[in-house]
């Protein structure tokens, strides 16, 4: 009789926490996605430039100020519903917003950023995409934002919005540049 009444209960029991666990997956945030990196010093690298391909951008560019890394593609919808974003955010001069262009072709990303603007201080080519497989890059568009060391303090996934900016990178910022170097 027991073991019977567990034949019968366990695909329930089953059934319920598969449930549950798929309730609690309803009211995650998609956009929230922890990063191993958050807390570390941003992985090394060494890429040639968008614009001067002999001459390397590496990971030490970013030390000194606080500053951001842009992932983007022009293959990438959700980057250019963000570059409008990101060249308005550039022009506030508030921090040096750094790109890290993605799967890309040098020749269709000079093309795009001469026609559509360009917001990044600098933007390492990554051809191959495995430097962003270092940085723990899901897919693009991505942003780290980095403190006056070069640690890494934040990760957003998806395409970062004017609020996005005003209620959560900028008071990020401001804590951040408060910080003794």
């Amino acid at each position: 009789m027991k073991s019977r009444y567990l034949v019968y209960s366990l695909p329930v029991l089953v059934l319920a926490g598969l449930l549950a666990l798929f309730m609690r997956g309803l009211f995650l945030n998609p956009t929230i996605v922890p990063s191993p990196l958050i807390g570390k010093p941003a992985p090394a690298f060494s890429l040639p430039r968008l614009r001067q391909s002999t001459q390397p951008i590496t990971q030490d560019e970013f030390k000194g100020k606080v500053a951001l890394l842009n992932v983007w593609a022009t293959w990438c919808v959700a980057c250019r519903d963000e570059h409008e974003t990101l060249v308005q955010f550039a022009k506030q001069n508030i921090i040096p917003i750094y790109g890290l262009d993605y799967k890309d072709e040098r020749q269709t990303a000079l093309d795009w950023l001469a026609k559509e603007g360009d917001p990044y201080t600098a933007i390492a080519f990554d051809a191959n995409g495995d430097v962003a497989i270092n940085w723990g890059v899901y897919g693009a568009p991505e942003t780290f934002l980095l403190d006056k060391q070069g640690i890494i303090r934040h990760k957003y996934i998806g395409p970062l919005t004017p609020a996005i900016i005003k209620n959560d990178l900028l008071p990020r910022i401001h804590r951040l540049e408060q910080e003794s170097p």
